[in-house]
């Protein structure tokens, strides 16, 4: 039952084929038969969801139930929540409880959802793999050996095992999408201010945005109906209006022009990764759309000047964990204030943490800020303008969201600088701003799932669920789950 779409479940709702406290029991029986092998979960909220489940029950049985009443949903660890934990998968937040919740889990909540627990990732969501979680390693569904991606990874992972119909993750460089192509399922960024990030324990402020995972476009255009809109507590939160996303998918994609940046086609691509791509581009040729070649000339510069953003962004933001207002607190000999700070950090922060922290701290040093952070964002204004350019000949930017499968967990845990890499192609739409999604349309080695990216003009998530949502009509990617997760 937990495998079917939102829109499925409701119906089994309204016609009495189960309840939402059955449909939360197996949810919570999957997460606890499960989890011990691929580590999702950080906190099982197991209590709370059957209570709230058994109010949605009944809430059915009245006629007045809520656009996702029943639907249990998980959350990255990033993410405030009043009712239990938010630890961002660090030690320096053990056991930190938010004096309330984000924007996002009002919306889901107030819309009847049930939040069944946090899941794992990276460390104030600075990865790729989630290795650098505090807590626990996530694995691959498809492959224990193998990475679920980051830093959502215990989002994706939740998903495509079918403990959870959909979750929350977020995305500052590839964090949704990333994972998602891992995971071989559907994982949407939104444009930058779409959604709320009040309540978002900030990583990068001006590349940070929470979105949707599922299984399908239309399950993520589900959730996006209710996270969406403006916030007057989150100043960065746009007041454009909120299209219905869900109505909009039927629409055909007969003229729908779709651009083939050369940058993302070319060397890196692994061939199996190739193949299943262009195999979805005959898919959309025969959907009707149309095939634009084109260029994204300042793609190269894209990692260098993301990894520098968002470090410096990261260094600013991370100084409030100091253990004074948050957290754990670590005493030091000597007793001095600057002994605490110090000792604070060095034990609650990982490896990874205090590597973007020191990079970030110097990038923005007296004598670098120029040479280094400064000349990032001149790049940053160089790809937005290319997008701008490319919109003018196409309507939405395709190509493979990572260059390879899921790679095996401890690859790069030497060689981070590799690991940054793998997001040539996902760091430009959050420099731009721009909304993107990823979704399976193959698979590679190993029968590891394969993800192909769409990126469109800002505001233009109708667009990107539309173009998935008639992709998925005519394939059937999306329905793979892992033989060892398979009802």
């Amino acid at each position: 039952m937990i495998a079917r779409g939102i829109k499925q479940l409701r119906r089994a709702f309204d016609e009495g084929e189960t309840t939402p406290e059955a449909l939360v029991d197996e949810a919570l029986r999957r997460i606890e038969s499960g989890d011990s092998e691929l580590g999702a979960f950080l906190h099982l909220a197991s209590e709370q969801a059957r209570k709230r489940a058994s109010d949605s029950t009944l809430r059915y049985r009245a006629g007045n139930a809520r656009p996702l009443e029943g639907i249990p949903i998980a959350l990255k660890d990033v993410i405030c929540t009043a009712e239990m934990p938010t630890t961002c998968a660090s030690r320096l937040l053990d056991g930190y409880r938010p004096p309330y919740s984000a924007t996002v889990v009002e919306r889901l909540e107030g819309a009847g959802a049930i939040i069944v627990g946090k899941v794992n990732n990276d460390e104030f969501a600075m990865g790729s793999s989630t290795e650098n979680s505090g807590y626990q390693l996530t694995r691959n569904p498809w492959d224990p050996s193998r990475t679920p991606g980051g830093s959502s990874g215990g989002s994706a992972a939740a998903v495509a095992a079918r403990f959870v119909p959909a979750a929350l993750g977020t995305d500052t460089g590839g964090s949704i999408r990333q994972p998602a192509s891992f995971c071989g399922i559907v994982g949407l960024k939104p444009t930058y201010g779409r959604v709320s990030r009040y309540g978002l324990v900030a990583y990068a402020s001006s590349l940070d945005q929470i979105g949707p995972l599922a299984s399908s476009a239309e399950d993520c255009a589900e959730i996006l109906q209710i996270v969406a809109g403006g916030d007057p507590r989150d100043s960065t939160c746009v007041t454009h209006p909120v299209p219905s996303y869900l109505a909009e998918l039927g629409q055909p994609l007969a003229g729908l022009r779709l651009g083939l940046p050369r940058e993302y086609w070319g060397e890196g691509l692994a061939p199996d990764v190739a193949s299943s791509a262009r195999g979805a581009l005959e898919v959309y040729r025969e959907l009707g759309a149309e095939l634009v070649e084109l260029e994204l000339p300042h793609t190269e510069y894209a990692v260098a000047a993301y990894y520098l953003v968002a470090t410096a962004e990261a260094s600013s933001n991370l100084a409030r964990f100091d253990g004074v207002r948050y957290g754990v607190r670590k005493s030091a000999e000597g007793g001095s204030l600057l002994e605490m700070y110090k000792a604070t950090r060095h034990d609650g922060f990982g490896s990874e943490v205090k590597r973007r922290i020191m990079l970030g701290t110097y990038a923005l040093s007296a004598g670098y800020y120029d040479a280094y952070y400064l000349k990032a964002l001149k790049v940053r204004s160089l790809i937005r303008d290319d997008f701008l350019r490319a919109f003018a000949r196409c309507d939405a930017i395709v190509g493979p969201t990572m260059p390879d499968v899921a790679f095996p967990i401890g690859a790069y845990v030497d060689d981070p600088l590799q690991m940054y890499l793998t997001d040539i192609f996902t760091v430009t739409a959050n420099l731009a701003g721009l909304p993107a999604i990823s979704f399976p349309c193959g698979v590679g080695g190993g029968g590891l799932p394969v993800g192909l990216q769409l990126i469109a003009p800002a505001f233009a998530e109708s667009l990107l669920l539309r173009a998935v949502h008639r992709y998925q009509q005519a394939t059937d990617w999306h329905h793979r789950v892992p033989a060892r997760y398979a009802e």
